[in-house]
């Protein structure tokens, strides 16, 4: 069993993956996050943070000047 398929591990580390793969573990935990709140243990809400945390962080990593959308900005929030 690998270790992205093996309930035990903690999967994947997040800077193994290519730009495609990190786009889509992305989108699969923001796609599961509210049914996670919801539904889930406290334990696997706390484990869908924790995974959510590291594929940010290594999103935000090979992303350091990525385009800010001024409207995502203070500034662009108060002139709306």
């Amino acid at each position: 069993m690998s270790q992205a398929t093996d309930p035990r591990s903690n999967g994947v580390d997040p800077s193994r993956l290519d730009e495609d793969d990190l786009l889509r573990e992305l989108n699969h935990l923001y796609t599961t996050r509210m049914d996670t709140l919801r539904h889930g243990s406290d334990n696997a809400f706390s484990e869908h943070t924790r995974r959510m945390n590291q594929y940010e962080a290594e999103y935000l990593r090979r992303k350091p000047a990525r385009e800010i959308d001024p409207e995502r900005l203070r500034a662009g929030a108060r002139a709306r």
